[in-house]
């Protein structure tokens, strides 16, 4: 696959199917991902892959601690807020989806069931989950950053689809159980990675990008 052609194709996946991803595949993703840059090439990722029934009980635990209304606790803690023009973005992205899905304001019912899909990983066959020694800078987040990426360019070489998603990182307590991660290490990102069920509605949306040239500011042309 044409690298413009995967970067224009890929999309935040919302909805998997069941079927299931083979190891082989995933290690054939990861093994070109990791070419990805990195400052004086550090490569200061530590990657860990859930699936199976593994992933099954961390999913179970996730959906209880939402039942419980357990907060989430990241490991890269969120944003307290957003710029007023960003605020905005993430405000009309909500709109639409809810749009897209024929989700009412006053629908209670229909909002809880798309925030639901958060939790169990949008049903995702696999996770993959990025993690940095917790002394680390920013510096090596962007490096992250550029791995995630490259993750999910390579997975669309391999027609998968993916999910980035700081949801699925909300309780680190629960993946170090599960997956063994050492407290040594910050647990960046979660990126869900499976086959995309294309019939379903979530997945027809694509999120609008701001024109160029809005925000190029090119000089000495």
């Amino acid at each position: 696959m044409k690298t413009i052609h995967a970067l224009n194709s890929r999309y935040c996946c919302r909805a998997f199917k069941p079927e299931q991803v083979s190891k082989e595949k995933v290690q054939k993703i990861l093994e070109a991902a990791i070419r990805a840059p990195s400052w004086a090439n550090t490569q200061p990722w530590e990657i860990y892959v859930a699936s199976g029934e593994l992933l099954e009980r961390l999913r179970k635990a996730y959906l209880m601690n939402r039942e419980k209304g357990v907060p989430g606790n990241p490991d890269l803690p969120r944003p307290q807020s957003w710029p007023p023009a960003l605020q905005k973005r993430t405000e009309e992205l909500m709109s639409k989806r809810k749009e897209v899905l024929g989700i009412a304001r006053d629908d209670k019912a229909a909002r809880e069931a798309m925030l639901a899909a958060n939790y169990r990983f949008f049903d995702a066959p696999v996770v993959i989950y990025l993690c940095m020694d917790r002394t680390l800078t920013p510096w090596s987040v962007f490096d992250l950053g550029s791995l995630a990426q490259s993750i999910m360019l390579a997975a669309k070489e391999h027609d998968l689809d993916t999910a980035p998603a700081v949801m699925l990182v909300s309780y680190p307590d629960l993946i170090r159980a599960e997956l063994g991660v050492p407290d040594t290490l910050s647990i960046i990102i979660g990126i869900a990675l499976g086959f995309g069920d294309r019939k379903n509605p979530t997945n027809k949306f694509r999120s609008p990008r701001r024109p160029l040239s809005e925000v190029m500011h090119i000089r000495g042309f």
